[in-house]
């Protein structure tokens, strides 16, 4: 059974950083693609990050772009958002997700197979 668990989330104001972790359990994903949604309450889950199995591939949303940066160890079987210059509109449960093949863009939530049970990300103005 696969498990995906996401640290780093908190409460911080806008303007300031924090860095998200997503740990793989359960099986090796360090050879699939892996990425990051989020959902703010009343809204749909939107695509925020994606990265390649090999790290050489990133794809961001508009809103994010340039401000966050999705990275990954494999050989520690973890992806990383690193979300810097946050606004408050950047509020959401942040859900790290894995898949074993991906269309593109790859922005599609229901193209993904793996999730992980979501952390909170709240930035006060």
């Amino acid at each position: 059974q696969v498990q995906l668990v996401e640290s780093g989330g908190g409460l911080v104001q806008a303007g300031g950083s924090l860095r998200l972790s997503c740990a793989a359990s359960g099986r090796t994903l360090s050879n699939i693609p892996k990425g990051w949604f989020r959902q703010a309450p009343g809204q749909e889950r939107e695509f925020v990050a994606y990265i390649n199995w090999r790290g050489w591939t990133t794809y961001y949303a508009d809103s994010v772009k340039g401000r966050f940066t999705i990275s990954r160890d494999n050989a520690k079987n973890t992806v990383y958002l690193q979300m810097d210059s946050l606004r408050p509109e950047d509020t959401a449960v942040y859900y790290c997700t894995a898949t074993d093949r991906v269309g593109w863009p790859p922005t599609k939530a229901d193209d993904y197979r793996y999730w992980g049970q979501g952390t909170q990300v709240t930035i006060s103005s």
